[in-house]
């Protein structure tokens, strides 16, 4: 029995040298920010979100992982348990925060009792037609060049010193469920994609994954859903365009479905576009996944990594 059962994941944090520099980063990836009196940048989406990213003034590196509980009761329970304050939340959307230190010092704010933010309005995507059916006549696909459109924060990768007691930290507080455990080999599991549980209520394949990784505790990357698959090949075109860096994609991954793009920062951080990904309720279980299924996709170039670790056992 964990202490809560969060709603989903909320925001991550960030340090940068240069906060013009993040901000015109986060405007071209389909963010919208807006400098915070405390000097922070903090960048929403088109959801209701008050804020998925934020970044303060420093040396380049990862800050915190945000997790918002289901309300203010929950964050109280979570509180006495953990011994730990509840704090006024200075951001946009105000509410309440817990702060905690996972095993390997990764920050985590739990936050609650936000005002949710205007969604701004979503252009329907075109109807597809393919040869099984036609439902798209009498109009052409005319898609506007840009950004694209963030709408919600999706998940978080953290690498972890020691998979086993990151996730027993994480579930007996949170009350993730396992979508799929990640073996390095049958028998050694070095990860697992988790989801929240909601129950009945269907939630995303995975909110958090977690990684046994050789390099240490660290951030992996971040994922922001999109307005659907038109929309993130334009927002593709248009980092191309700018001429930021790319990280891998696009394509489709194996396990949550997701068609995906990954790009880095101007500090290397990788943030991931995607759309079209699976939803699972509590009642689907878990499941034993390889470290390939991670790595290789179902259409789309696979992970520079498969090859270097492939090219490793021949």
């Amino acid at each position: 029995m964990s202490i809560i059962k969060i709603a989903d994941i909320s925001h991550v944090r960030f340090t940068a040298p240069d906060l013009r520099r993040m901000e015109e980063f986060l405007v071209q990836f389909g963010l919208t920010p807006t400098l915070w009196p405390d000097g922070a940048l903090y960048a929403r989406g088109a959801g209701a979100a008050p804020f998925l990213h934020a970044t303060a003034l420093g040396e380049p590196g990862f800050a915190a992982l945000g997790l918002r509980a289901e309300s203010l009761a929950d964050l109280e329970a979570l509180a006495r348990a953990e011994s730990a304050s509840i704090e006024e939340l200075d951001a946009p959307g105000a509410g309440k925060v817990v702060r905690l230190r996972d095993p390997d010092g990764h920050l985590v704010e739990v936050v609650a009792g936000q005002t949710p933010a205007s969604p701004y309005p979503l252009q329907a995507e075109n109807p597809r037609n393919s040869a099984a059916a036609h439902p798209r006549v009498h109009k052409a696909v005319q898609l506007r060049p840009g950004p694209a459109t963030v709408v919600r924060l999706g998940h978080c990768v953290l690498e972890v010193s020691d998979f086993r007691r990151a996730e027993a930290w994480y579930k007996s507080r949170f009350g993730f469920i396992t979508s799929d455990e990640i073996e390095a080999v049958p028998g050694t599991a070095i990860g697992a994609f988790m989801r929240c549980d909601r129950g009945d209520t269907p939630t995303d394949h995975h909110t958090l994954f977690l990684l046994q990784s050789p390099r240490g505790p660290g951030f992996q990357h971040a994922a922001f859903e999109v307005a659907g698959l038109d929309d993130l090949m334009c927002g593709h075109a248009h980092l191309k365009t700018a001429g930021r860096q790319a990280a891998w994609g696009v394509g489709r991954h194996i396990l949550g479905s997701q068609v995906f793009d990954y790009w880095k920062d101007p500090w290397g951080h990788e943030v991931e576009h995607w759309t079209d990904g699976d939803l699972f309720v509590a009642a689907d279980g878990s499941n034993t996944k390889t470290l390939r299924d991670v790595l290789d996709v179902q259409w789309g170039p696979a992970h520079p990594m498969l090859a270097r670790i492939e090219g490793g056992r021949s």
